[in-house]
């Protein structure tokens, strides 16, 4: 696998306990990041963008979170519907400035 351009990385909850509990997993985020791959995958933007769940970013109040690199944008309350809207974003070089944080 070649080192992708971009990273999503998707907080789904995970404490260093190992415990998955918290804001983004009852707020869905475990599917959230099934749907990205799914949509980086429907783009044919495997070899460009990696999706990843991560543990707790801390900012439960502001979950499901979604941070991309090397951009470092930050969204937060992210649902399925704002998929194509970041994904479309990232493409173009530019931020979802409704959803940023």
């Amino acid at each position: 696998m070649q080192k992708p351009e971009n990273h999503i990385f998707i907080c789904a909850s995970t404490r260093l306990n190992g415990k998955v509990q918290g804001a983004c997993k009852n707020k869905d985020s475990h599917d959230l990041v099934a749907m990205f791959t799914e949509a980086v995958m429907d783009r044919d933007m495997e070899g460009e963008v990696m999706v990843t769940a991560t543990g707790c970013v801390g900012l439960c109040e502001k979950g499901p979170i979604v941070m991309i690199y090397p951009q470092q944008a930050w969204y937060g309350e992210v649902t399925e519907d704002d998929i194509d809207d970041i994904l479309d974003a990232l493409a173009e070089g530019s931020v979802v400035e409704r959803l940023s944080i």
